[in-house]
C-alpha cells in the first residue's frame, strides 16, 4: 500500500509541475488543433467512401 501512495506522490508531483509550468495551456491548445484536424480527417474519409459508391460499416 506505501508503493501506491509513493507513486500516487510521484505522479502528483509531476503533473503539478506541467500545470504549474505552463505547458498544460500549451498541451491543451495541441489538443484542441489535434482534434479539429482529425474531425475534418473523419468527414473527408466518410465522404471519400459515400462518393466510392460504398455504405459506412458501423
Amino acid at each position: 500500500m506505501l508503493r501506491w501512495a509513493l507513486i500516487f506522490l510521484i505522479v502528483a508531483l509531476v503533473a503539478a509541475a506541467f500545470g504549474f509550468g505552463g505547458i498544460a495551456g500549451a498541451a491543451a491548445g495541441i489538443a484542441k488543433i489535434l482534434f479539429f484536424v482529425f474531425i475534418v480527417l473523419l468527414v473527408i474519409s466518410l465522404l471519400v467512401h459515400v462518393v466510392r459508391g460504398g455504405s459506412p460499416r458501423v
